[in-house]
């Protein structure tokens, strides 16, 4: 009763997290880089381009362009990964579309609006990502595309979906600058995320002491392809002899480094430390500052 307690209101937090942040992103699209001509990446890019060809509303294009990804999706991935997003992808597109309603100039100037817009809708993405969910687009086809091409780092498919977006942009409207100062936007959107998700630090060391660490220590090698340490250790209370892995990852995985250890073993004993410098295979050459 209790476990099933604590699952209710994680579950409730989390919803409320996804409408939060997608109320956050909606400020940023609506009242920052609509008045300016600037875009979002992704879909809502897309949505936005439209909108501006057309006057069609934002939030309903990006609905409606999200709902045959969203087919594709269910079907391979269930409503289990597929609930929390739908969430966000409606709820971002309805708050967009309301606060078109309400009549409030923050800023045209592009400049300002990429800066302040890209702060404001990192924000909003990051508190939504946080959950485990997305607000749909380029995330799920990135997703989908990478099963594929597995070898092709999923962040930089990003990139190259929404530099193809705004290259199209500033080739229809003929607003280069724009397009320029919404890559600003979309590149201080991407650091707000990480800083959102992960903290400041670029790499995190884990300890990790589990009665399952051999299968810990598979799954990592396994779906991160990460290297692991096992270091030898003993329970000062206990006496028992035990492993203790020792595995440095790179920030954004230390979403999956969590989902791994807890569907092995939620009883297992996590320590995750910040590192300043690390080096080697998969982090980069050690170099000397001359």
């Amino acid at each position: 009763m209790e476990n099933r307690s604590k699952t209710t209101l994680k579950s409730v937090l989390n919803i409320l997290k996804i409408l939060l942040g997608s109320a956050v992103f909606a400020v940023g699209i609506q009242w920052f880089f609509h008045p300016a001509a600037l875009l979002s990446g992704g879909v809502t890019g897309i949505a936005l381009v439209i909108n501006y060809l057309t006057g069609a509303p934002t939030g309903v294009m990006l609905a409606a362009l999200n709902l045959p990804l969203f087919i594709i999706a269910l079907r391979r991935y269930g409503w289990k990964f597929m609930g929390g997003s739908l969430l966000g992808t409606l709820a971002s597109s309805l708050f967009i579309d309301l606060l078109s309603l309400v009549k409030i100039s923050i800023t045209a100037e592009p400049l300002l609006a990429a800066i302040y817009g890209g702060i404001i809708t990192g924000l909003g993405l990051g508190i939504v990502y946080s959950t485990g969910s997305t607000t749909g687009g380029t995330d799920i086809l990135a997703k989908i595309i990478r099963e594929k091409y597995p070898y092709v780092n999923f962040g930089t498919m990003i990139l190259v979906l929404d530099g193809v977006i705004i290259a199209a942009y500033a080739l229809i409207f003929g607003k280069y600058e724009n397009a320029m100062y919404t890559v600003i936007a979309v590149y201080i959107a991407a650091r707000v995320i990480d800083l959102v998700l992960y903290g400041s630090s670029q790499s995190k060391l884990c300890h990790i002491i589990s009665e399952y660490s051999d299968e810990i220590k598979a799954a990592i090698v396994e779906k991160l392809n990460r290297g692991v340490t096992v270091l030898s250790g003993k329970g000062a209370y206990s006496g028992q002899d035990k492993q203790i892995l020792l595995c440095v990852v790179k920030r954004q995985q230390i979403v999956e480094i969590k989902k791994i250890v807890k569907n092995i073993d939620k009883s297992a004993f996590v320590i995750v430390t910040d590192t300043r410098d690390v080096f080697g295979e998969g982090f980069g050459d050690i170099s000397v500052n001359k």
